[in-house]
């Protein structure tokens, strides 16, 4: 029988606001069930006032989860951390301690640092040395058999954790962080990290662990840092996931690399990051990284798909393939515009379509390099199929269906367009009418195909075509021979008949300015929230 996972919650710099941070895990665990844990990262206590704090202090209030957290990161908070091995600090809130290694009855491992870092002596009670992180490494990676940890836990970012990665937006990891954390991180090899203290959300892609080719494949780290508790520019600062202790896991799944998986960003920065290292930090090549996450998931966002070159099991589903060049479609390229991402699951994810012809034109994206829905695998195209009906839900809840369609031609990463249609505008069987229309004007076959028919088993791999996805399930397609409108998509759906917006049947003459495509992603994550099933997870 399969090990049930841990449902976890970390979350971001507390800073005082307790109300605010246990009334959204209440409503958190109504809408998904309970959690084991919450995990707190960053300054827990705040500079205001403490009537708050001494309501659960008293009893008056509870936490309603098992809740842990680090200690001081400032002189001001010190005083409510007495015990430097860890306390009780109210009913269901411990300090885990200044450093150390908390390990669960299921076998789950946390290692915790508290503070920031330190390179003075005396080191102030608020803050970590390089002894205190020498010490971590040799209680842990002292004996034959470590792999690695499932959790590190500490409050400031590791620095140059963006090296390789996709945009760590405002923070600058070169500047930022601190390089003992990153020395850490690199000796502990945590699956997940979490950090605070830049009042930002970031999830790194996840990185690898081993050098390719030099030595056996392990497991990945995702590297998520949290924004603050209720800021009032809505970043993420709860995440929740699940996980299954390492030790209670299958080699060969634990190794699994994702797609989206990175070198490991403290490498090439081996004399910077490695203060205090005890082994070598071996210098690695970059190679092209392509895609992303928002996790493996045994964790929250991401199963883990694709194999290492030296995974004994032939049969786990290959790595996507690289892009022939740039991609703009490929999370982990420069050329990708990342503002515009407003949800990312465990193999796809959301974007704002450039130049969309609404405020709400999706498009559903593999993060893998996938060229077609032909060519992905099996769990992609059921995360595609989640996110089509969260899709259709949303829309519906708002007056709309929505038309998908995709046009394998002259495209190298697939992009499923999502177009909402309001109700008012037509009925389904209007639209299913202007494509043919159109169509057969332009001289294009577009047959019907039976509903619940899989493209797979119509169109071969490499092949190019254009299929049409109604609200009802109905769909449309074509087999393109030779040439193709590249905007036939567009066109139909901006036509007279549907959205009766003709001008916008050429995406180029439909861009806006960097903000205004940053206001609509930020009102588009805002209403998207209550459908998002990637919380769930």
């Amino acid at each position: 029988m399969a090990q049930k996972p841990l449902r976890l919650l970390a979350c971001g710099d507390v800073e005082g606001k307790f109300d605010v941070l246990f009334n959204r895990v209440r409503a958190i665990q109504k809408k998904s069930g309970n959690f084991d844990l919450l995990l707190c990262v960053g300054n827990f206590f705040g500079s205001t006032p403490d009537a708050e704090w001494e309501e659960y202090k008293t009893g008056i209030k509870k936490a309603p989860i098992q809740t842990y957290v680090l200690g001081a990161n400032n002189q001001e908070t010190v005083k409510y951390f007495q015990d430097a091995d860890g306390c009780e600090l109210a009913e269901n809130i411990t300090y885990l301690g200044r450093k150390g290694v908390f390990t669960g009855s299921s076998g789950l491992q946390i290692v915790y640092l508290s503070g920031t870092e330190s390179l003075t002596e005396p080191v102030p009670g608020y803050s970590f040395s390089p002894k205190d992180v020498s010490s971590l490494r040799t209680m842990l990676c002292s004996t034959s058999q470590f792999k690695g940890v499932d959790i590190l836990l500490t409050s400031p970012w590791p620095k140059y954790v963006g090296n390789f990665g996709n945009s760590s937006g405002e923070v600058d990891t070169k500047k930022c962080g601190s390089a003992l954390v990153s020395s850490l991180a690199t000796s502990l090899k945590p699956r997940y990290h979490f950090a605070a203290l830049e009042k930002s959300y970031y999830e790194r892609l996840p990185y690898r662990n081993h050098v390719v080719l030099q030595e056996n494949a392990q497991h990945a780290t995702r590297f998520i840092a949290l924004a603050n508790v209720g800021n009032p520019e809505k970043k993420k600062y709860l995440y929740a996931f699940s996980i299954v202790p390492m030790k209670l896991m299958d080699t060969a799944e634990l190794v699994k690399q994702p797609p989206d998986v990175t070198e490991n960003p403290y490498r090439k920065s081996g004399k910077e990051a490695s203060i205090g290292k005890q082994i070598p930090i071996p210098e690695e090549d970059s190679a092209c990284q392509f895609f992303f996450d928002l996790n493996e998931k045994q964790g929250r966002k991401r199963s883990s798909t694709g194999r290492d070159s030296k995974s004994p099991h032939p049969k786990q589903p290959r790595k996507p393939p690289q892009p022939p060049g740039p991609c703009w479609f490929c999370l982990a390229s420069p050329e990708v515009e990342k503002h515009l991402v407003v949800n990312i699951g465990t193999h796809c994810y959301l974007a704002l379509a450039k130049g969309g012809l609404s405020d709400d034109h999706v498009l559903i994206l593999p993060i893998g390099h996938y060229q077609s829905v032909v060519e992905l695998s099996a769990e992609v195209v059921e995360e595609v199929e989640k996110y089509k009906a969260t899709l259709r839900r949303f829309f519906k809840n708002r007056g709309k269906r929505c038309v998908l369609f995709e046009r394998n031609y002259k495209s190298h990463h697939l992009q499923l367009q999502v177009i909402p249609v309001p109700l008012s505008c037509c009925a389904t069987d209007d639209i299913k009418d202007a494509f043919i229309t159109q169509a057969q004007e332009q001289q294009i076959e577009l047959l019907e195909i039976p509903e619940h028919s899989d493209i797979k088993q119509i169109a071969q791999p490499g092949a190019a075509y254009f299929y049409v996805e109604l609200d009802t399930g109905e769909k449309l397609f074509h087999r393109i021979k030779k040439n193709f409108p590249l905007q036939f998509g567009r066109e139909v759906l901006a036509s007279e008949a549907i959205l009766n917006i003709p001008n916008k049947s050429d995406w180029r003459q439909c861009q806006i300015s960097k903000e205004e495509e940053e206001i609509l992603a930020r009102r588009f994550r805002k209403d998207f929230e209550p459908f998002d099933f990637t919380l769930d997870d």
